[in-house]
Protein backbone atom coordinates (compact mmCIF):
# COMPACT_ATOMS: atom_id res chain seq x y z
CA UNK A 1 0.00 0.00 0.00
CA UNK A 2 1.35 3.41 -0.91
CA UNK A 3 0.76 6.34 1.39
CA UNK A 4 1.73 9.28 -0.79
CA UNK A 5 -0.50 8.26 -3.69
CA UNK A 6 0.01 7.03 -7.25
CA UNK A 7 -1.50 8.48 -10.41
CA UNK A 8 -3.01 5.96 -12.80
CA UNK A 9 -5.07 7.10 -15.80
CA UNK A 10 -5.94 10.36 -14.12
CA UNK A 11 -6.76 8.78 -10.75
CA UNK A 12 -4.90 9.23 -7.48
CA UNK A 13 -5.18 6.48 -4.86
CA UNK A 14 -3.96 7.05 -1.31
CA UNK A 15 -3.88 5.19 1.97
CA UNK A 16 -5.56 7.10 4.79
CA UNK A 17 -3.70 5.42 7.67
CA UNK A 18 -5.16 4.85 11.10
CA UNK A 19 -3.88 7.37 13.64
CA UNK A 20 -2.77 5.82 16.94
CA UNK A 21 -2.35 7.88 20.10
CA UNK A 22 0.37 5.97 21.94
CA UNK A 23 -0.12 8.47 24.78
CA UNK A 24 -2.70 11.22 25.25
CA UNK A 25 -2.68 13.75 28.09
CA UNK A 26 -5.44 16.34 28.48
CA UNK A 27 -3.63 19.39 29.83
CA UNK A 28 -6.37 22.00 30.02
CA UNK A 29 -9.61 23.42 28.72
CA UNK A 30 -10.06 26.83 27.15
CA UNK A 31 -12.96 29.14 28.06
CA UNK A 32 -14.58 28.31 24.70
CA UNK A 33 -14.70 24.64 25.73
CA UNK A 34 -11.93 23.31 23.50
CA UNK A 35 -9.52 20.92 25.21
CA UNK A 36 -5.73 21.22 25.16
CA UNK A 37 -3.90 18.01 24.35
CA UNK A 38 -0.40 16.60 24.52
CA UNK A 39 -0.16 13.36 22.57
CA UNK A 40 2.39 11.07 20.94
CA UNK A 41 0.92 10.00 17.61
CA UNK A 42 1.99 7.33 15.13
CA UNK A 43 0.31 5.93 12.03
CA UNK A 44 -0.54 2.33 11.28
CA UNK A 45 0.03 0.52 8.03
CA UNK A 46 -3.71 -0.14 7.82
CA UNK A 47 -6.36 2.38 6.97
CA UNK A 48 -9.05 3.55 4.62
CA UNK A 49 -8.32 4.13 0.93
CA UNK A 50 -9.21 7.32 -0.88
CA UNK A 51 -9.29 7.53 -4.68
CA UNK A 52 -9.63 10.84 -6.52
CA UNK A 53 -10.67 11.09 -10.16
CA UNK A 54 -10.89 14.39 -12.05
CA UNK A 55 -14.48 15.60 -12.23
CA UNK A 56 -17.20 17.48 -10.34
CA UNK A 57 -17.11 17.15 -6.57
CA UNK A 58 -18.84 13.97 -5.44
CA UNK A 59 -18.40 11.18 -2.90
CA UNK A 60 -19.07 7.46 -3.15
CA UNK A 61 -18.36 4.95 -0.40
CA UNK A 62 -17.65 1.22 -0.22
CA UNK A 63 -15.93 -1.14 2.19
CA UNK A 64 -16.78 -3.12 5.33
CA UNK A 65 -17.68 -0.01 7.35
CA UNK A 66 -19.51 1.94 4.65
CA UNK A 67 -22.88 1.26 6.27
CA UNK A 68 -23.83 4.03 8.67
CA UNK A 69 -21.26 6.47 7.31
CA UNK A 70 -22.63 9.92 6.53
CA UNK A 71 -21.75 10.49 2.89
CA UNK A 72 -23.66 13.76 2.73
CA UNK A 73 -22.45 17.34 2.60
CA UNK A 74 -21.09 17.15 6.15
CA UNK A 75 -18.64 14.37 5.31
CA UNK A 76 -15.07 15.43 6.05
CA UNK A 77 -13.84 14.35 2.61
CA UNK A 78 -16.20 16.78 0.92
CA UNK A 79 -15.49 19.49 3.45
CA UNK A 80 -11.75 19.06 2.86
CA UNK A 81 -12.14 19.42 -0.90
CA UNK A 82 -14.28 22.53 -0.47
CA UNK A 83 -11.74 23.98 1.96
CA UNK A 84 -9.03 23.35 -0.64
CA UNK A 85 -11.12 25.00 -3.33
CA UNK A 86 -10.78 21.95 -5.59
CA UNK A 87 -13.12 19.44 -7.16
CA UNK A 88 -12.77 15.71 -7.72
CA UNK A 89 -14.86 12.59 -7.74
CA UNK A 90 -13.91 11.01 -4.43
CA UNK A 91 -14.29 7.33 -3.65
CA UNK A 92 -13.77 6.24 -0.05
CA UNK A 93 -13.11 2.59 0.79
CA UNK A 94 -14.01 2.54 4.47
CA UNK A 95 -11.92 -0.15 6.17
CA UNK A 96 -11.70 1.36 9.67
CA UNK A 97 -14.51 1.26 12.24
CA UNK A 98 -16.56 4.42 12.67
CA UNK A 99 -16.20 6.68 15.73
CA UNK A 100 -13.30 4.54 16.90
CA UNK A 101 -10.57 6.89 18.17
CA UNK A 102 -8.12 6.22 15.34
CA UNK A 103 -8.79 9.31 13.27
CA UNK A 104 -10.66 7.68 10.41
CA UNK A 105 -12.58 10.74 9.28
CA UNK A 106 -9.60 13.05 9.73
CA UNK A 107 -7.29 10.62 7.96
CA UNK A 108 -9.75 10.44 5.04
CA UNK A 109 -9.96 14.24 4.80
CA UNK A 110 -6.17 14.51 5.00
CA UNK A 111 -5.82 11.98 2.19
CA UNK A 112 -8.12 14.10 0.03
CA UNK A 113 -5.96 17.17 0.70
CA UNK A 114 -2.76 15.21 -0.04
CA UNK A 115 -4.27 13.93 -3.25
CA UNK A 116 -5.22 17.45 -4.28
CA UNK A 117 -1.75 18.71 -3.29
CA UNK A 118 -3.19 21.40 -1.03
CA UNK A 119 -2.41 22.30 2.56
CA UNK A 120 -5.05 24.83 3.65
CA UNK A 121 -4.49 27.44 6.31
CA UNK A 122 -5.59 26.24 9.76
CA UNK A 123 -6.48 22.65 8.82
CA UNK A 124 -7.49 22.14 12.46
CA UNK A 125 -10.75 23.82 11.48
CA UNK A 126 -11.74 20.40 10.19
CA UNK A 127 -10.84 18.73 13.50
CA UNK A 128 -8.04 18.44 16.04
CA UNK A 129 -6.54 15.40 14.27
CA UNK A 130 -6.42 17.00 10.82
CA UNK A 131 -2.95 18.63 11.07
CA UNK A 132 -1.22 15.47 12.28
CA UNK A 133 -3.08 13.30 9.77
CA UNK A 134 -2.09 15.70 7.01
CA UNK A 135 1.55 15.32 8.01
CA UNK A 136 1.09 11.53 8.38
CA UNK A 137 4.33 11.03 10.26
CA UNK A 138 5.03 10.32 13.95
CA UNK A 139 4.75 13.50 15.98
CA UNK A 140 4.09 15.04 19.35
CA UNK A 141 0.73 16.81 18.94
CA UNK A 142 -0.07 19.66 21.31
CA UNK A 143 -2.50 22.51 21.81
CA UNK A 144 -5.73 22.01 19.88
CA UNK A 145 -3.84 19.68 17.55
CA UNK A 146 -2.17 22.45 15.57
CA UNK A 147 1.25 22.27 17.27
CA UNK A 148 3.31 19.40 15.84
CA UNK A 149 6.80 18.58 17.08
CA UNK A 150 8.94 15.98 15.26
CA UNK A 151 9.96 12.92 17.22
CA UNK A 152 13.29 11.13 17.57
CA UNK A 153 13.39 7.98 15.39
CA UNK A 154 11.08 5.29 16.70
CA UNK A 155 12.25 1.69 17.11
CA UNK A 156 10.37 -0.81 14.95
CA UNK A 157 7.39 -2.55 16.49
CA UNK A 158 4.09 -4.09 15.50
CA UNK A 159 0.62 -3.54 16.87
CA UNK A 160 -2.66 -5.34 17.14
CA UNK A 161 -5.69 -3.06 16.97
CA UNK A 162 -8.92 -4.18 18.62
CA UNK A 163 -12.31 -2.50 18.51
CA UNK A 164 -15.31 -3.96 20.35
CA UNK A 165 -17.68 -3.13 17.50
CA UNK A 166 -19.28 -0.15 19.19
CA UNK A 167 -18.64 3.54 18.65
CA UNK A 168 -18.15 6.27 21.25
CA UNK A 169 -19.07 9.94 21.17
CA UNK A 170 -15.91 12.02 21.60
CA UNK A 171 -17.78 14.91 23.29
CA UNK A 172 -19.33 12.49 25.78
CA UNK A 173 -15.93 11.04 26.65
CA UNK A 174 -14.41 14.48 27.22
CA UNK A 175 -17.46 15.49 29.29
CA UNK A 176 -16.94 12.44 31.49
CA UNK A 177 -13.31 13.37 32.19
CA UNK A 178 -13.20 14.74 35.73
CA UNK A 179 -9.73 16.35 35.71
CA UNK A 180 -9.01 18.39 32.60
CA UNK A 181 -5.74 19.99 33.75
CA UNK A 182 -3.16 17.21 33.80
CA UNK A 183 0.65 17.30 33.48
CA UNK A 184 2.07 17.18 29.93
CA UNK A 185 4.03 14.32 28.43
CA UNK A 186 7.61 13.83 29.55
CA UNK A 187 9.95 15.21 26.88
CA UNK A 188 10.69 12.59 24.20
CA UNK A 189 14.49 12.49 24.33
CA UNK A 190 15.15 9.53 22.05
CA UNK A 191 14.84 5.78 22.39
CA UNK A 192 17.69 3.30 21.94
CA UNK A 193 15.23 0.49 21.28
CA UNK A 194 11.76 -0.84 21.99
CA UNK A 195 12.49 -1.36 25.70
CA UNK A 196 13.36 2.33 26.01
CA UNK A 197 10.19 3.36 24.20
CA UNK A 198 8.05 1.11 26.39
CA UNK A 199 9.68 2.46 29.55
CA UNK A 200 8.87 6.00 28.37
CA UNK A 201 5.29 5.08 27.47
CA UNK A 202 4.74 3.52 30.89
CA UNK A 203 5.37 7.00 32.35
CA UNK A 204 2.46 8.26 30.26
CA UNK A 205 -1.22 7.44 29.91
CA UNK A 206 -4.38 8.13 27.99
CA UNK A 207 -6.42 10.46 30.19
CA UNK A 208 -9.57 9.56 28.24
CA UNK A 209 -9.28 5.81 28.84
CA UNK A 210 -10.97 5.67 32.25
CA UNK A 211 -13.99 7.83 31.29
CA UNK A 212 -14.34 5.88 28.04
CA UNK A 213 -14.39 2.58 29.93
CA UNK A 214 -17.06 3.99 32.25
CA UNK A 215 -19.19 4.70 29.17
CA UNK A 216 -18.32 1.48 27.33
CA UNK A 217 -17.01 -1.30 29.62
CA UNK A 218 -16.19 -3.51 26.62
CA UNK A 219 -13.03 -1.42 26.19
CA UNK A 220 -11.66 -3.04 29.34
CA UNK A 221 -12.33 -6.45 27.78
CA UNK A 222 -10.30 -5.48 24.71
CA UNK A 223 -7.40 -4.30 26.87
CA UNK A 224 -7.46 -7.48 28.95
CA UNK A 225 -7.52 -9.64 25.81
CA UNK A 226 -4.49 -7.79 24.41
CA UNK A 227 -2.56 -8.24 27.65
CA UNK A 228 -3.51 -11.92 27.82
CA UNK A 229 -2.36 -12.23 24.21
CA UNK A 230 1.15 -11.12 25.11
CA UNK A 231 1.08 -7.39 24.42
CA UNK A 232 4.04 -5.57 25.94
CA UNK A 233 1.77 -2.57 26.43
CA UNK A 234 -1.99 -2.25 25.89
CA UNK A 235 -3.83 1.07 25.83
CA UNK A 236 -6.81 2.81 24.26
CA UNK A 237 -6.24 5.20 21.35
CA UNK A 238 -7.80 8.66 21.25
CA UNK A 239 -11.28 8.84 22.73
CA UNK A 240 -11.87 5.15 21.98
CA UNK A 241 -13.09 2.61 21.56
CA UNK A 242 -10.17 1.13 19.59
CA UNK A 243 -7.33 -0.25 21.68
CA UNK A 244 -3.82 -1.19 20.63
CA UNK A 245 -1.26 -3.65 21.88
CA UNK A 246 2.44 -3.30 21.14
CA UNK A 247 4.32 -6.46 20.13
CA UNK A 248 8.03 -6.93 19.41
CA UNK A 249 7.63 -8.31 15.89
CA UNK A 250 5.16 -9.24 13.17
CA UNK A 251 5.00 -12.93 14.11
CA UNK A 252 4.02 -12.20 17.72
CA UNK A 253 1.41 -9.69 16.59
CA UNK A 254 -0.02 -12.07 13.99
CA UNK A 255 -0.33 -14.89 16.55
CA UNK A 256 -2.09 -12.59 18.98
CA UNK A 257 -4.46 -11.29 16.30
CA UNK A 258 -5.48 -14.84 15.36
CA UNK A 259 -6.31 -15.62 18.99
CA UNK A 260 -8.16 -12.37 19.69
CA UNK A 261 -11.15 -12.92 17.45
CA UNK A 262 -14.47 -12.39 19.24
CA UNK A 263 -17.99 -12.05 17.80
CA UNK A 264 -18.49 -8.46 16.72
CA UNK A 265 -14.88 -7.38 17.34
CA UNK A 266 -12.64 -5.84 14.70
CA UNK A 267 -9.05 -7.07 15.01
CA UNK A 268 -6.13 -6.02 12.81
CA UNK A 269 -2.39 -6.67 12.96
CA UNK A 270 -0.21 -3.88 11.59
CA UNK A 271 3.18 -2.30 11.47
CA UNK A 272 3.85 1.43 11.20
CA UNK A 273 3.02 3.31 8.00
CA UNK A 274 5.83 4.95 6.05
CA UNK A 275 6.05 8.67 6.76
CA UNK A 276 4.64 10.93 4.07
CA UNK A 277 2.29 13.85 3.72
CA UNK A 278 2.04 17.59 3.43
CA UNK A 279 3.33 18.35 6.92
Amino acid sequence: MTLAGTVQAGAVSLLAPAKINLALHVTGQRPDGYHLLDSLVVFAGRGDRVTLVPGPLSLSVSGPFAAGLDAGEGNLCLRAARLAGREAAIHLEKNLPLASGIGGGSADAAAVLRGLGVRPAQPERLGADLPVCLASRPARMRGLGEVLDPLPPLPPFHMVLVNPGKGLSTPQVFAALADKANPPLPTPAGWAGLDDLLAWLRRTRNDLQAPAIALLPEIADCLAALRDGGALLARMSGSGATCFGIFPDADAAARAARNLSRPGWWVAETGLAPAAGLG
